[in-house]
């Protein structure tokens, strides 16, 4: 029984999930499990039709082509065909009825015990001989128990006489409750496993194409891009005003802020569109994709090099830059690889070894930039607090602490989301996994509000730039490595409040 569950759990776990809410086949091919060949077509969470909805199409669904917002929630096979070599096909003559059977078998993954049935020598999917009186099921088909609402739906699709294609009725399936549904093709002849399957599945939701996981992306994205847009206002309001205070690390911070606007929008409109074709057009995720990962890359070399006091303490990185660069192109490269197959490919199809391959670069390049980070900090702040830069000084404890709420922040959050898959192994919480991706969006946005109300522009915010005529930082050089040597005496110390 426990093996049983355990390769329920692999195959509901490597079901397939496509690029869009419409599942393309082409010549796919059939994989042996247990004693059964099954390709998987698709796994999305779906919300039920609505009560009008019900009333009006059915059981069976809407005929033709879904309307984009009728209420109707549906799994609807449209073109299926299933080939089988010539060599079975002639085995047959043109009068010999059906002569090979392909099921269709569609379940929640609650009924996910409904399907097969486990026995002292293994987890048997097909029914034999021995099993019929256990199971009531029909020998050489898919052992399933129904329920009495008739879910687990299962669709026999049948080769005729010599044939070599069989097709499958175009027919809708309408969902009359939320859940996690798995669609299975599943073959139990063994003459049959060099079978292919072409064509297509459409998975529509009450409101549109986009899966259930996803639905809440669009309101999230939408969200987010007017909050980008506000703190956009209100920083280049202030940008705007003060222009002739404005110093070099204010430049830097308003390109995230755009870059921001720009990768949240681009997302928004994404989904929007996935909402209303069923597909997601390679380009425009590709376009969102990239700007995210030249975002995150640049977010983290602000940190970096505001942690390093560039532009406040020091008038320039020296020969530290080019590691701050050759860090950015390896983080850049890395998190893009990562990033380009979790949206643009299908995350469910990897393999656990290709995710640990794409995750831990990333994973260990942003140890780096954090230690870096603090390393910094600590120097930055050892040197102000030499000097007497009481602003300054004040200014970096805020900055350090509240980068330190972030780290904590985000450690407790991986520890959640780890808690959170572990003890969901079959997705059951799949109407909350977007908050596990999206959260990071959210402490991002927090912690550039943060930066941007600490280096805001104000009239006197090149107090908090490097200034050789001020007297401050005379007497001070740069260094390898980026931090500042003394060469005199104590500059005076600094006093006065950003306004």
């Amino acid at each position: 029984m426990q093996s049983g569950k355990l390769l329920s759990a692999l195959l509901l776990g490597l079901c397939s999930s496509t690029l869009a809410a419409v599942h393309p086949y082409s010549q796919e091919l059939f994989y042996s499990v247990a004693d059964a060949y099954i390709y998987r077509g698709g796994r999305e969470g779906l919300y039920a039709s609505t009560k009008e909805a019900l009333e009006k199409w059915g059981n069976w669904g809407q005929p033709g082509a879904p309307a984009l917002d009728n209420g109707q929630s549906e799994i609807k096979f449209t073109k299926l065909e299933f080939s089988r070599p010539r060599s079975v096909a002639s085995q047959y003559g043109p009068d010999d009825g059906y002569t090979g059977l392909i099921q269709a078998v569609l379940f929640e993954v609650n009924d996910r015990d409904l399907i097969g049935h486990p026995t002292p020598g293994g987890y048997r999917y097909c029914c034999t001989k021995e099993l019929v009186p256990k199971t009531k099921c029909f020998q050489d088909r898919l052992i399933y128990q129904e329920k009495e609402d008739g879910w687990p739906k299962v669709v026999d699709i049948y080769f005729k006489d010599n044939d070599t294609v069989a097709f499958s009725w175009e027919e809708a399936i309408t969902i009359e409750e939320t859940g996690l549904y798995y669609l299975w093709f599943v073959i139990c002849d063994p003459e049959l496993s060099a079978a292919t399957v072409s064509g297509s599945t459409i998975w529509k939701n009450p409101t549109g194409f986009l899966p259930g996981m996803m639905l809440p992306h669009t309101r999230f994205f939408g969200v987010m891009s007017l909050a980008y847009l506000a703190l956009g206002a209100v920083w280049g309001g202030l940008y705007i005003w003060h222009w002739v205070e404005v110093f070099t690390l204010q430049h830097c911070i308003s390109g995230v802020i755009a870059l921001s606007m720009m990768e949240m929008s681009t997302w928004y409109f994404d989904y929007i569109n996935f909402n209303a074709t069923g597909y997601r057009p390679y380009v425009t995720t590709l376009y969102a994709v990239l700007l995210g990962c030249l975002r995150k890359t640049l977010s983290r070399l602000l940190v970096l090099i505001v942690a390093m006091g560039f532009g406040v303490v020091l008038p320039y990185l020296g020969a530290v830059q080019k590691k701050i660069i050759a860090l950015g192109v390896t983080y850049i490269v890395a998190v893009t690889a990562l990033d380009v197959v979790t949206n643009v490919g299908a995350i469910d199809d990897l393999t656990s070894t290709a995710r640990i391959v794409l995750v831990l670069p990333v994973a260990v390049l942003d140890g780096i930039f954090i230690l870096w980070v603090f390393t910094s900090l600590s120097k930055t702040l050892a040197q102000l607090q030499t000097r007497r830069a009481g602003a300054k000084l004040d200014l970096y404890r805020r900055f350090t602490n509240t980068l330190a709420l972030m780290v904590w922040a985000s450690v407790a959050w991986i520890a959640y989301e780890m808690y959170f898959k572990v003890t969901d192994q079959y997705n059951l919480k799949w109407r909350w996994d977007w908050i596990t991706a999206d959260f990071w969006h959210v402490q991002n946005l927090f912690f550039l509000c943060i930066i941007c109300f600490l280096f805001r522009p104000s009239f006197n915010s090149t107090r908090y730039a490097y200034s050789e005529q001020e007297g401050e930082d005379a007497g001070y050089v740069t260094v390898e490595g980026g931090q500042a040597g003394r060469k005199g005496e104590d500059a005076e110390g600094e006093t006065g409040k950003l306004e």
